[in-house]
């Protein structure tokens, strides 16, 4: 046993093939082929099954080969041949040609039958597709080969044409570009395009223009390259919060209570569907012809008609049809009271078909305080979520809804919470750079040349960390380059957050110790009375990424100060119950992810970095 034990442990183990396909479609994923060392070269002659979209094509026909030439060829033609002239084919043609050569030639003239055949169509020569397919999961397409005698090559070659084929992979034509490609031997699957409708049957369109088709622009390399990084980020915050011990908690989305204080909200309603305010707008035109009180007389009538029909014990339809005929009655009785009501200003509070809660509720803002209420009690807590801003500035890094990263954690003061931002941002940098590296070579390549080199040196600088007052002072020895001056108890502006990052430190930025004015009213109020433990971290192409707090535990401060800002106190009770019973010392920050990717690739405009971006006015999907 032991022998055998032995022989076994030494005996050489086969490795696990990479090329093993998708486990829930028995297709390869071209990612594990092309990011390859060797780009896939060492799978040379194995049979895959890859599926994808074409990305550019190209055809190329078969001559068939020329017959070798004939004895009678080689011989020349005969004697008693001769060649038709070009009378003899006139006069087969036209019979009043035939008649003028009778008249002029005379009868020794030989009439030739006319020369006619059936149409023979012109045979489709054969010919071999080569399609650049992509599957989005990697920057890179691969060569596929497929002979016309499997399809259609008027299918396979649009742009945008879905395909899914069984091939073997062979040595590429062009081996200073590609290691392999794929020789199709079966198509398993074609999706058509329509070329006259299809977005995309053009070359490259701007980005501008493809946020007019959302639903088809992943299919680009840009925005694949941009949505990769995109998920790849989103684990490694998840990665690395839960490898610091935090719990993930989420947040509702529909609330009560407005966390800042004094944002732009989104107010939730209810509204109707179009068929059913339809049918409001009939009913209303019809009632406005009834009284009150005639509706009121027959209530009356109708109650009495189904007691009487229940003491009477009839048939039981009737007295179900009794019974229904008085329920609607009840209700244009009391839909006529409300709108008698409402002329009179005797209530100003919205229907309940308007609003489906007993009291306001609005989109959340910011998760921090239901957050705080779980770090009070599990500790070390946070969020990946939208989060939404009533907002009507037209910004190109700025939308009513963006994703958000929050985090709160018990006993701890503002300098942990900073410490954690910088680590939890230079984890996100090195993440991208190291697991990422193929998206950002393209990104690099096609839409900003420093991409790579602004994440290295973010990972490897300490950030500076400085005080509002210090960046008030900073910015005032450039006035002269400054549109708007800046004076302490001001609000930086997008220029003066951008003057910090990219021309004075030309790296990231912890601003802290900020007017209290500036900031949420939970922020822990400073010994000075005039500043608060509130931070933002501001970094070069962006300017501010994230904003973080100590939250204030002193229940007499934040009362004080709900009442200075004309805060409803009821609205906030549960939040200073918390400080009220069991109170802990907490502090975080809230992220913006969608900024992070803009950091990350140099996109200039934060919808090109989210899936489906809301913005003004309607938004597309």
């Amino acid at each position: 046993m032991a022998a055998f034990e032995a022989a076994e442990s030494s005996s050489p183990r086969p490795k696990p093939n990479p090329l093993a396909p998708f486990k829930y479609s028995k297709r390869v994923l071209l990612k594990t082929l092309l990011e390859r060392g060797d780009g896939g070269a060492e799978f040379i002659g194995e049979r895959v099954v890859i599926g994808g979209w074409v990305k550019s094509s190209r055809e190329e026909k078969i001559e068939p080969p020329r017959a070798p030439p004939t004895p009678q060829d080689q011989a020349g033609p005969a004697e008693e041949q001769k060649d038709v002239s070009c009378v003899e084919i006139l006069q087969t043609r036209i019979p009043f040609f035939r008649s003028i050569v009778k008249v002029f030639g005379g009868i020794n003239y030989t009439v030739r039958p006319k020369l006619e055949g059936p149409a023979v169509p012109p045979k489709l020569l054969p010919s071999t597709a080569y399609l650049r397919v992509s599957d989005g999961s990697c920057v890179p397409s691969l060569l596929v080969v497929v002979d016309s005698s499997l399809a259609s090559p008027s299918q396979l070659l649009p742009t945008g044409t879905c395909i899914l084929v069984q091939g073997v992979l062979r040595q590429s034509s062009n081996p200073g570009k590609h290691a392999v490609e794929l020789e199709a031997d079966k198509v398993l699957h074609i999706g058509t395009v329509d070329q006259s409708s299809y977005v995309f049957s053009k070359k490259r369109l701007p980005l501008d223009m493809l946020r007019s088709c959302l639903h088809f622009r992943p299919r680009t390399t840009t925005v694949g390259s941009v949505m990769r990084l995109r998920s790849s980020l989103t684990f490694a915050t998840h990665t690395f919060f839960q490898n610091h011990g935090f719990l993930n908690v989420q947040v509702p989305i529909i609330t009560s209570t407005d966390s800042e204080g004094s944002s732009e909200k989104f107010l939730i309603t209810a509204i109707s569907s179009r068929d059913s305010e339809k049918e409001d707008q009939k009913f209303t035109k019809e009632k406005d012809n009834i009284s009150l009180d005639v509706v009121k007389a027959a209530v009356k009538e109708k109650s009495a008609l189904v007691e009487q029909l229940k003491r009477s014990e009839s048939n039981k339809e009737a007295l179900a049809a009794a019974v229904q005929d008085l329920k609607k009655t009840n209700e244009l009785a009391a839909q006529l009271e409300a709108r008698e009501k409402s002329k009179h200003g005797a209530s100003s509070k919205p229907e309940s078909s308007q609003n489906p809660f007993i009291e306001k509720t609005y989109l959340t803002v910011s998760g921090r305080l239901h957050l705080e209420s779980y770090a009070s009690a599990l500790g070390n807590v946070y969020s990946f979520g939208p989060r939404f801003r009533a907002t009507r500035v037209e910004s190109p890094k700025l939308l009513p809804e963006m994703w958000m990263v929050e985090t709160e954690m018990a006993f701890s003061k503002l300098e942990n919470a900073m410490d954690c931002a910088d680590d939890f941002f230079k984890v996100l940098c090195k993440w991208a750079l190291d697991n990422c590296i193929e998206d950002m070579k393209f990104v690099c390549k096609r839409i900003d040349k420093t991409s790579i080199d602004r994440l290295q040196s973010a990972t490897s600088k300490p950030f500076a960390k400085i005080t509002y007052t210090e960046a008030v002072e900073a910015l005032k020895k450039a006035k002269d380059k400054m549109e708007v001056k800046v004076e302490w108890g001001f609000a930086f502006t997008t220029e003066h957050l951008s003057y910090l990052a990219d021309e004075i430190y030309k790296s990231p930025v912890i601003i802290y110790n900020y007017p209290r004015d500036l900031k949420p009213f939970y922020v822990r109020l400073n010994d000075d009375g005039k500043t608060v433990a509130a931070f933002d971290m501001i970094v070069p192409k962006v300017g501010k990424l994230m904003s973080g707090s100590q939250n204030e535990l002193r229940v007499d401060r934040l009362t004080k100060r709900i009442k200075e800002l004309g805060l409803p106190k009821e609205q906030y009770e549960w939040y200073l119950d918390l400080k009220r019973h069991g109170a802990v010392s907490t502090s975080g920050f809230s992220f913006n992810f969608d900024l992070m990717l803009l950091f990350t690739t140099g996109m200039t405009n934060v919808r090109d970095v989210i899936p489906f971006p809301r913005g003004l006015g309607k938004p597309n999907n």
